[in-house]
């Protein structure tokens, strides 16, 4: 097992690449600006980060189309690009200490859980849809006697990819192995807080054979690098995770400029609703990983929890037990179970959510900003009860470690105060109950409902939501379908 002492010296070995990405090579911004990456657990400058702007992204496309019309990847065999995807999962797994590392040091996260949990997702997410690439063929349309009409799928030409902070590699990767394997072209722009993991996975992908100019990483900073990519008149498509605010953003730049397809994955405000006949143990221990993991940064976060007015106090009562033992700590030491959040200026949003709702509702359990060893951005597992239908904890992501807490007394009225939000990423349900696991499920307007769990996903089944969290679907086959366009070719015979 690797120990605190062992991740410690290993992140004082390694000197992250900064500079921008473009054509197989490292360099910087045009103008020379960078941004700071700060480590929030402790407050230090870790590097200086190349700021793209406009021209940096105008030559990141201009590579990445230029490789698209060569074929040099488009056109190639869906085996080769299979090939050099397979080898690219090999070099994440070989290099993930490092790559959990750059996760950790650069946002916060527990690099226990980057290492066991991010990097292996990364890995397999690019073995997954290598994998799959060349088992997906075209169709015959039935024609009258004398015609031959093929339909197939074809690349689109260069992916806009625009990713979060929470997950840098997993949720990079959730976007780039699909594009790719599907033969297109990809610029990446990784959120400025959080970019350190995106621009050492570029080396990497050229390392395992991706052509220079295929991906391209431009680290910058939303108003600037984002707007460009977005706003670019010869990007296809942008794909993009992030808040439901800055979503629509990129929905105005598409209409500003060439009207590309914009594929969306945004916030979400998830219930976890818990019947009078559920698993009480199971559930807690679930309600506290879905409202914590990741210090509550995770954009499918059960962050409202239902309960039963049956049995809310039992279950608050253990809930607030257990969920004492979840401690801010040290991100690199392996006995933490939380880690820091992003930077000071998310803490601030955090903490003023918190503050509020002591006028709102009851605070639980925590509360309170932290700090690890006198510093850092850390704030307490918070839970908040008492509060009332139109409260912000109720209806606004917070993005942090902070769970809402409701009663309800019948199935219809669960129903009813889990769908009243304008989110539809994510729901649990638990029930002992087949008839009403099955009955909620469909009613619930979320993307994924998992029963007795909490934030159920795999490579195998679509990610994504309704309403204001967004459409498109990330993992699964479904995802291939973002990145290609259905073309038909008529033969008179």
């Amino acid at each position: 097992m690797t120990t605190l002492d062992d991740w410690t010296r290993l992140a004082a070995e390694i000197t992250p690449r900064t500079e921008i990405f473009i054509d197989g090579k490292y360099r910087a911004a045009f103008s020379g600006a960078t941004f700071d990456s700060i480590n929030p657990a402790t407050g230090d400058l870790i590097a200086e980060v190349s700021s793209a702007e406009a021209h940096d992204v105008d030559a990141a496309v201009a590579s990445g189309r230029a490789a698209f019309e060569s074929g040099v990847w488009s056109r190639t065999s869906a085996s080769h690009r299979k090939r050099v995807m397979q080898r690219l999962a090999e070099l994440i797994t070989d290099n993930a200490q490092e790559l959990a590392l750059l996760d950790s040091m650069d946002m916060g996260k527990l690099v226990a859980e980057a290492y066991a949990v991010d990097v292996p997702s990364a890995a397999d997410l690019f073995a997954f849809y290598g994998e799959a690439i060349d088992k997906r063929g075209g169709e015959i349309a039935p024609t009258e006697p004398g015609n031959l009409a093929l339909v197939t799928r074809e690349p689109l030409g260069v992916v806009g990819a625009v990713t979060p902070w929470n997950f840098p590699l997993d949720l990079a990767v959730w976007k780039l192995a699909p594009a790719l394997a599907a033969g297109n072209s990809v610029v990446l722009k990784p959120a400025e807080q959080a970019p350190l993991s995106s621009v050492r996975l570029a080396e990497l992908a050229v390392e395992a054979g991706l052509p220079e100019g295929v991906l391209n990483v431009v680290p910058g900073l939303g108003p600037t690098a984002g707007a460009a990519l977005g706003l670019h008149q010869d990007v296809d498509v942008i794909a993009f995770t992030g808040s439901t605010e800055t979503g629509k953003r990129f929905l105005r730049y598409a209409a500003d400029s060439n009207a590309k397809q914009v594929w969306l994955e945004c916030g979400g405000k998830s219930p976890n609703v818990v019947f009078d006949d559920a698993d009480l143990d199971a559930a807690v221990d679930k309600a506290i990983f879905g409202a914590f993991y990741n210090q509550g940064a995770v954009c499918s976060s059960n962050s409202r929890l239902l309960l039963h007015a049956s049995i809310a106090d039992e279950f608050l009562t253990e809930l607030v037990r257990r969920t004492a033992e979840v401690r801010p700590g040290n991100p690199l030491d392996p006995a933490s179970t939380l880690g820091a959040l992003v930077d000071e200026k998310h803490t601030q949003r955090v903490v003023g959510f918190i503050e509020r709702a002591r006028a709102d509702g009851d605070i639980l359990i925590g509360g309170s900003r932290e700090t690890v060893d006198g510093r850092g951005c850390f704030v307490a597992p918070t839970i908040v009860a008492n509060l009332s239908p139109a409260a912000e904890l109720i209806t606004d992501e917070v993005f942090g470690p902070v769970l809402a807490v409701q009663t309800f007394g019948d199935e219809a009225e669960a129903v009813a105060m889990a769908n009243d939000t304008v989110y539809g990423l994510a729901a649990s349900v638990w029930t002992r109950d087949l008839s009403r696991a099955h009955r909620v499920a469909a009613a619930l307007h979320a993307g994924t409902v998992s029963v007795n769990t909490v934030d159920a996903l795999s490579a195998q089944t679509p990610f994504g939501g309704f309403k204001q969290s967004g459409f498109g679907r990330d993992l699964s086959l479904h995802a291939l379908e973002k990145y290609t366009g259905l073309k038909t070719t008529w033969i008179a015979l």
